[in-house]
Formats: structure tokens, sequence, C-alpha cells
């Protein structure tokens, strides 16, 4: 997964190696984490561990895997993981998900480097994709999904779990329809269309600027527009060759987020924020604050870039 598409928000620098060989620790019944267990929504949502990991990795040479790092005491949290847990499901096998608690998993935690939770990653083909950290809008979730899923079909990996009859699962309400803008939004994402889908949310949040989802994924959609196609090898050389050109430090800084360094990317920007001034440097300053959007307000990265940015903005 060197090059960024589908999209660069699904690729990923994250060193699981040391996982990966790990002897799998049998689950009551002899089942281990990795299989789950017959029947309904089981067969979709499972806990895994350090031991059990390595068969999570082989797992996700056939179907996707989305790996949830959560902690108890963690309150965006209990948040977001109902939320996974609806989007998985309704995807009926396409896409499942492995739940890590990072206290209980502390190997786990460092090898995805979790520095902050909830943190979402995705596994595909044996490869860690990181996808968000924070507890995000569901609508965000789907887009999110959607994209690692066009990712995952690129690599071959478009198998699914079977979850049993339709007669095996409780029946539930019928989930509403998404908003005419939305769901324009979303279809554009699935085909790859990014400016249709930017269109689409900047329409609906032109007759609803409250529209949280809408705004979400205007965010997200922008991202994925402003890094498909680049060549990360390339732009870092570009950046490096020219330390002042705004231009070429805010492709990388994206680039950067779309690959969960986070933290790199927001360095790179108030550095650049703090060495150029007159309207590049509002240019820079919108763009973090863009990114602080994409990462989550609560996020602890985005509160020490922001105060760093108020100390420079003052």
């Amino acid at each position: 997964m060197s090059d960024p598409s589908p999209s660069a928000v699904l690729r990923g620098a994250l060193d699981l190696s040391s996982l990966r060989n790990r002897p799998a620790a049998p689950a009551p019944g002899g089942t281990t984490a990795a299989e789950p267990p017959a029947g309904g929504a089981s067969r979709l949502i499972f806990d895994v561990t350090d031991q059990s990991f390595g068969d999570v990795l082989e797992l996700s040479r056939t179907v996707p895997v989305v790996v949830d790092l959560w902690a108890e005491w963690c309150g965006p949290c209990k948040q977001l993981s109902p939320v996974l847990e609806k989007v998985v499901t309704e995807l009926a096998g396409r896409v499942v998900l492995a739940k890590v608690d990072v206290d209980a998993n502390p190997q786990l935690a460092q090898g995805f480097r979790a520095q902050s939770i909830p943190m979402v990653v995705a596994l595909v083909a044996g490869q860690p994709v990181p996808l968000f950290t924070g507890a995000v809008p569901e609508q965000q979730v789907r887009e999110v999904f959607a994209q690692l899923l066009q990712l995952a079909a690129q690599h071959g990996v478009t198998g699914t779990v079977p979850v049993g009859e339709a007669s095996d699962a409780p029946e539930e309400a019928a989930e509403p329809p998404l908003p005419p803008l939305h769901a324009e939004a979303f279809a554009a994402i699935e085909a790859g269309d990014y400016p249709r889908a930017i269109s689409a949310y900047e329409r609906a949040l032109a007759e609803n600027p409250r529209d949280a989802d809408a705004q979400a994924g205007l965010g997200q959609v922008k991202l994925l527009d402003r890094v498909q196609g680049v060549d990360l090898g390339e732009a870092r050389a570009a950046a490096a060759a020219a330390p002042h050109d705004v231009d070429a430090q805010l492709r990388v800084a994206d680039l950067d987020v779309a690959g969960g360094h986070v933290d790199d990317a927001f360095a790179r920007l108030l550095d650049l924020f703090a060495a150029v001034d007159g309207d590049a440097r509002a240019t820079v300053r919108d763009r973090l604050l863009e990114l602080f959007g994409l990462v989550g307000d609560a996020d602890p990265r985005v509160l020490a870039a922001r105060r760093r940015l108020t100390s420079l903005l003052f």
C-alpha cells in the first residue's frame, strides 16, 4: 500500500511485525478470538488480544478487519463503539470488527501507536490502515468504511464472513434514509468522485450551516481530493528542497494526516506559520484549522497544536 489510492486517508506506517507470529490463545470452547463464534452479529464483532492478534492478521487477508482500540474509562470510546458495531453489522459480513482493550493489551496499543483513544485502524491483507481517532459522526464512519472497502477490493480482499440467515437476527426498525445531498455525497465517494462529493456537502451546509455530519464529511473528502494521486516521495523531496514553499509544505502535511502522522503534520505547519507572513500565514492558519476539525477538537494533539498556534499569534 505504498500508493495513496484509492485514498491517502487509508494509508499507514504502523509497525505490527512484533505481533504477527504470536500464537493464538484459545477462547472458550476451542475457538480463537480471530474465529468469531457461529451465529448472528457475534461473527462480525469480537475481542482480540496480544496473543490472538496473529490470527486477526490472517483473517484480514480474506475480509477487511476494523480494529477498535478502546478502554473502559474512555467516555468517547463508549460513544463510538455502538456506531462502529451498527455500521459493521449493516455491512453484513463484508467487514468485521475486532475490539482491543488497550489496558489489557499493551503490546497491541504500542504496536498501533495508540497515543489517544478511541483509535480506529483497519487491517487489509495483513497491512495496517489508519482510519481516524476520536468519536466521529456515524455518517463519517460510513464514508470511511466505503473507502476501506474500495481499498480492500483493489488489494483483492473481497471475502465475506457468513452471518447466518436473516431470520437469525432480531428485527430492527428500518434505518431512516440519508438526506438527499448526503446520499449524493456518499455515492460520489464510493465512485471516487471527490469533487462531486465536496459539492454535495457544500450544498448541504448552505442549506443547514449546523449540519455537523456534512461538515465532518466535507473535511474528510477535501483531504481525500487533495492527496489523491500524490506521490509521497516526490512530495517530501519538494518540501525538503523548499522549506518555505507553502504549497509544498501543505501537501506533505495533508499526506501526513492521511497516513496517521498527525503530530508531524501539525509541527510542520506550525513551523511554517512562524516563518512566513501576510497571505501565506493566513493560508497556513486556515489549513491548520481545517485539519484540527478533521482530527477532532478534543484530541490531545489538536489541543497542544492550538496552544502553540495561539502563542504564535500573540
